[in-house]
């Protein structure tokens, strides 16, 4: 991409790949870049649509931080506090990121550290595209990197280099009066930036069309108490937008903007739609101990960052005595899943198999189950150990109960037991499961505790199982 500059010569602005394979860098004059590359392909740079792409970008962003802000021109923060293990943890979620660039045809690299100005620095310097730097590592990380990569003024690096100083390193090693009083101190800034010592707050982009309200304060809030009443009237404003437009909230983000304008922020998901404002109140109301409002938080926004239709519902009457009621879990999984993390809590659905750790699966909180049942006929125990854990056994073979057996150091004498409930294999799988047996055994010690006990093998044809132990399931 070209410009004109200064009214006389095009100069690139932009080049892919390819083109910095080939030697040619932003700043270098046209002439020069055709000069070197004979059927250069040359298109018009567009600064106000770059901006406008950008800005979408950083949008689309929202799917994985509600804080997200343009970097122009080529970069967009993303503030991944409290949201990375949602997506599998910090290295997962920038793979994730840049293969879905990658496959609209974007080319990048993404780095996450303590600081805005380290992982500036190292996403566009770094060898690797996704670089993740560990908590408190972040002047470790920049200490080889250029001094360009504290975002400093081009005269201000030719400074540097003339003095010797390429490395950030170095820089951190100089004394800080005579750098002030020679480059200003715009460079001591971007340098405590990147290392910590200086703020550098994000201004992240919300899109026009989702449901939001904001509340400013004449007076700092501090206590739980008074955050608690606030995040109710952004309920209550904002259930009020989502019925107006027929919808229901699905992901709401609340950002409290800080006197120290940082900013903090709580993400909460809904298993429905839903538009309750006392629910959504008291969903985000118990994570309030996550916040921390420092000198206090001069304003709150509530943004629905996700909707979904929501039909208006006849409410619901209560039937003397509660018979034949249908009871709403949705507020139930929406408080579990923010107290114990989404991941947690999931419904556990039955599977065609009569191999026990392949008979289930897990499935959303409010999946509908179909025509899935339970089979009926020997029970199973709560609790499967993944995987079964090996015991001691004294036992006779071939179709006794086991005696006694230790487990973890303990030996527990059984009392009763009931079995064997012989499982074959699933031949189809692999060789290994074509003649595999295993004998099952519900037994009980004599403290009450209830164990299912297996032994691979039938005692008979040594190919069915080594006759070994193990213990995979407490009742």
């Amino acid at each position: 991409m070209t410009r004109a500059h200064d009214g006389r010569r095009l100069t690139v602005v932009a080049a892919n790949r390819a083109a910095h394979v080939l030697g040619l860098r932003p700043g270098m004059p046209l002439a020069h870049a055709q000069a070197m590359v004979p059927g250069l392909e040359v298109a018009v740079a567009d600064p106000e649509g770059d901006a406008d792409a950008l800005a979408d970008v950083a949008a689309w962003c929202l799917r994985y931080s509600p804080l997200t802000a343009p970097d122009p021109p080529d970069g967009i923060w993303l503030d991944v506090t409290g949201c990375a293990h949602l997506h599998g943890g910090e290295e997962a979620m920038l793979k994730d990121l840049l293969g879905r660039l990658g496959r609209s045809g974007v080319t990048a690299s993404a780095a996450v550290a303590d600081t805005p100005g380290a992982a500036w620095a190292v996403a566009r310097h770094a060898r690797d595209p996704v670089t993740v730097v560990p908590p408190g590592g972040q002047a470790d990380a920049i200490a080889l990197l250029p001094v360009a990569a504290l975002r400093l003024p081009g005269e201000t690096v030719a400074g540097l280099r003339r003095l010797g100083l390429d490395l950030i390193g170095q820089l951190v090693s100089t004394p800080r009066g005579p750098l002030a009083r020679r480059f200003g101190a715009e460079a001591l800034r971007r340098l405590d930036q990147a290392l910590g010592s200086a703020p550098e707050p994000i201004t992240p982009v919300v899109p026009p069309e989702a449901v939001q309200h904001t509340l400013a304060f004449r007076e700092p809030l501090l206590t739980a108490e008074a955050l608690r009443l606030a995040i109710g009237g952004l309920a209550e404003a904002v259930c009020a937008g989502l019925e107006r437009a027929g919808l229901g909230a699905r992901r709401l983000d609340l950002l409290f903007e800080r006197v120290d304008d940082a900013t903090k922020v709580l993400r909460a998901g809904t298993a429905r739609p839903t538009r309750d404002p006392r629910h959504l109140a008291r969903l985000l109301g118990e994570r309030l101990e996550e916040v921390d409002p420092g000198f206090g938080v001069a304003a709150m926004r509530l943004v629905v960052a996700l909707a979904e239709p929501l039909a208006p519902a006849q409410a619901a009457v209560p039937l003397a005595g509660g018979a034949g009621a249908e009871v709403d879990l949705a507020p139930l999984v929406d408080r579990l899943a923010a107290r114990f993390g989404a991941a947690r809590v999931f419904h556990v659905l039955p599977v065609e198999s009569d191999v026990p750790e392949r008979s289930a699966r897990r499935a959303p909180p409010l999946a509908d189950p179909g025509h899935a049942v339970w089979p009926s006929g020997l029970p199973r125990p709560v609790r499967l150990l993944a995987p079964p854990q090996p015991v001691e056994v004294l036992s006779v073979l071939p179709d006794q109960p086991p005696a006694a057996f230790s487990w973890r150091r303990v030996r527990h004498r059984v009392r009763r037991a009931d079995g064997p409930e012989r499982i074959a294999g699933e031949w189809w799988r692999r060789d290994g499961e074509r003649r595999a047996v295993r004998d099952y055994w519900a037994v009980e010690d004599e403290a009450g505790q209830r164990f299912w006990l297996f032994r691979r093998g039938d005692g008979a044809d040594p190919a069915t199982g080594d006759l070994t132990w193990f213990l995979h399931g407490i009742f």
